[in-house]
């Protein structure tokens, strides 16, 4: 039977992952950073030795965007040398392996969404940290896929149930609308990372569900299929005040995935409306 090592195994992804493979064969190991530092060669080392997976799929990450800010070698640690050591093991066992990577990495200036060969130009440590992950990835792994997704939420923390709390106590809301990217379900990106696992096409991925649109109008989409009245304020990046910068506009063309699969991620509205009924 198939052996999947999922690193960050209690985040969004992570739970999404062992939602879609309930009934596939095969064996999931899960670990969570708790009993896996990726930040530790020798630990990474033992682990994937003793367990001898066949796939690699690297869910654990510093995603606090601000807190990478300050914390630098911290998110280094986690976001870049994290993904070099699961690439030197992976390398070493021949384990296919799978790195999840950001629409951060780019600089948000384009006028049309980005394109996986498009040039990266992080503008925070949190896109800096994670393209030099990719870059490990690449140097130090063979078999493996980059898959770059954005606006994930799902089975935990994140913006959507944020707004749900915050629409309980509030007649208003203040949400950015001036930074364009693409809600993700992580669920869809689970989807994706199915279809890609058997294969052997390798490299770089953007995955994100179809579409576009501001904070502002994904805090508006959510309150009205949840049925609430809350009202949205648009405020601008620069009112909100955010000590990383993030890029103006960052949606994601999946033209490999278009290109090399038949398999589509769902359209943004349409992946929210099953997270909601699923949680409402």
């Amino acid at each position: 039977m198939k052996k999947l090592l999922i690193t960050g195994c209690n985040g969004q992804l992570g739970r999404a992952l062992n939602r879609e493979y309930r009934d596939a064969r095969a064996e999931l190991i899960n670990l969570d950073s708790q009993k896996l530092d990726i930040s530790s060669l020798d630990s990474v080392m033992q682990a994937v030795r003793s367990c001898r997976p066949d796939v690699i799929i690297n869910c654990g990450a510093m995603t606090a965007v601000d807190l990478c800010e300050t914390e630098r070698d911290r998110a280094f640690r986690i976001n870049a040398l994290g993904p070099r050591n699961l690439g030197i093991a992976a390398m070493e066992t021949g384990a296919k392996v799978f790195q999840i990577s950001t629409d951060y990495i780019f600089s948000g200036e384009s006028k049309r969404p980005y394109i996986e060969t498009d040039t990266a130009h992080p503008q925070s440590v949190y896109g800096q940290t994670k393209l030099e992950g990719e870059q490990f990835i690449r140097d130090f792994a063979q078999r493996y896929f980059i898959i770059r997704t954005a606006w994930m939420y799902g089975d935990g923390k994140n913006f959507a149930a944020t707004m749900l709390r915050l629409s309980q106590a509030n007649d208003t809301v203040r949400v950015v609308g001036d930074q364009t990217g693409t809600p993700t379900s992580a669920a869809e990106l689970a989807k994706m990372i199915h279809v890609l696992e058997p294969t052997e096409n390798y490299g770089v991925f953007h995955g994100t569900c179809e579409g576009a649109c501001s904070w502002a109008e994904f805090a508006e989409e959510i309150f009205r299929q949840a049925g609430r009245k809350t009202a949205v304020e648009h405020i601008t990046t620069e009112e909100f005040a955010a000590p990383a910068k993030r890029p103006a506009y960052s949606v994601l063309d999946n033209r490999m995935l278009r290109l090399t699969t038949d398999f589509r991620m769902m359209e943004w509205r349409d992946a929210l409306s099953i997270y909601m009924r699923e949680i409402l």
